[in-house]
């Protein structure tokens, strides 16, 4: 699984949500840039560094390590009708912790321009399926602010349940956060 992970390429009806190399460098920066006001409630406060393909290629090598054993997985959601136009979005699922836990946290964004379509539900729907049938994950944890709405629905749609309220969970935006904590248990789970 290792080896091929890298190569990952999962499809759904309307996206390729693929695993992005250093060769992506440039249409992550451009999404950065075209993105950064929109995601800038949510996000921590960003350098302009973050827009360069330097800081992308930079992260997509050091992002590789994760992918090779399977402790941070960072997806491109890419539209079939335009596979070489900008991505729509992109997902990760990071600290995969294996032993008695079996869990992952699940961050997202979509463009400003893809919100509403349902593309991140579909494409939630996909890597939730294979955390938890191809990597068997028991637990997915996503995370919210209580002002970010459009999440609380989406995780709800998705099965996820809420546990609790984290109060100054993250430093987004230039301030201490607080956070709605959710989860979804995988009911088909095979243990070792």
């Amino acid at each position: 699984m290792k080896a091929s992970i890298q190569l990952l390429k999962i499809e759904t009806s309307r996206l390729i949500i693929r695993i992005p190399t250093r060769l992506d460098a440039g249409a992550m920066a451009a999404f950065a840039r075209e993105n950064l006001e929109h995601f800038a409630p949510w996000d921590p406060v960003r350098d302009e560094a973050y827009s360069t393909p330097e800081y992308w290629q930079k992260h997509l090598d050091e992002h590789i390590d994760d992918v090779m054993t399977t402790t941070s997985l960072q997806f491109m959601l890419v539209p079939k009708s335009g596979p070489d136009g900008p991505f729509a979005g992109h997902c990760t699922v990071s600290g995969i912790t294996r032993g008695p836990f079996q869990a992952a946290y699940v961050g997202y964004g979509l463009d400003r321009h893809a919100v509403g379509k349902g593309l991140m539900e579909e494409a939630l729907r996909a890597i939730i399926s294979f955390c938890f049938n191809e990597l068997n994950l028991h637990r997915l944890m996503a995370n919210y602010m209580p002002a970010n709405v459009r999440s609380a629905k989406l995780l709800r749609k998705l099965g996820f349940v809420p546990e609790g309220f984290a109060r100054d969970y993250l430093y987004l935006a230039g301030a201490w956060q607080d956070h709605i904590l959710t989860s979804r248990t995988n009911e088909d789970w095979v243990g070792p």
